[in-house]
């Protein structure tokens, strides 16, 4: 697995571009930039317009090489090769909607008015939606997918929970994108309830997977 490739520039440009628009825009942000929105849509959270500008694309920065740089330490960097194709996009989705977050709060803080809490719920769905299609593809290893003990112990075990969680994480995302179109506080309860329930479905399913085969 590569440290870099030619297509890594398109990442890389996301971090920059979003810096460019901090340093654009900088001059014509107020004193207290919104940092945080209630469920909902109220701003109830302000940072200062330095730490706003500058400090999330370094975030992203660091989140980036996180992600580029921890495969490449892991003892099953073998199994991440055969689907770094699907993680790259992965990088790039995340960073989308990393970003996009970030140009909403500048917009928000020009005095613009905005619905944050519908704009999470699409980016959230859409990033699950793109987990549902990845993580069948997903080979065992200790740096991306759903790691529980027994899955990690077993390639049958992870095989089978991440095809059901696939599955699990397109239906929450069809969900999510019917719920954006309610109040806020609903759309909150039902994203928190739809992880939680998801979480317990695939610890339970891969633990009584694990005992099946240990039987």
């Amino acid at each position: 697995m590569k440290l870099w490739s030619k297509k890594e520039i398109l990442p890389i440009a996301l971090i920059l571009i979003t810096l460019a628009i901090g340093f654009y825009f900088y001059p014509q942000l107020p004193d207290r930039v919104p940092s945080h929105w209630d469920i909902n849509g109220q701003i109830n959270g302000w940072v200062p317009k330095l730490f706003s500008a500058f400090f999330f694309p370094g975030l992203f920065l660091l989140i980036y090489v996180l992600m580029t740089v921890m495969p490449l330490m892991d003892p099953h960097r073998a199994n991440i090769e055969l689907f770094q194709h699907s993680y790259f996009w992965l990088k790039v989705i995340i960073l989308s909607f990393l970003s996009g977050l970030y140009f909403a709060t500048i917009y928000a803080a020009l005095g613009n008015e905005i619905d944050v809490g519908r704009f999470v719920s699409w980016g959230v769905a859409v990033l699950f939606l793109f987990l549902g299609w990845m993580l069948p593809q997903v080979k065992k290893n200790y740096t991306i997918g759903i790691r529980f003990p027994w899955t990690l112990h077993s390639e049958i075990v992870w095989d089978k929970t991440h095809k059901l969680g696939g599955r699990l994480f397109m239906t929450l995302a069809v969900i999510l994108l019917m719920a954006s179109f309610l109040p806020g506080v609903f759309t909150f309860w039902i994203l928190i309830a739809g992880i939680f329930l998801l979480l317990i479905i695939l610890m339970g399913y891969s633990y009584l997977e694990y005992r099946k085969l240990a039987k």
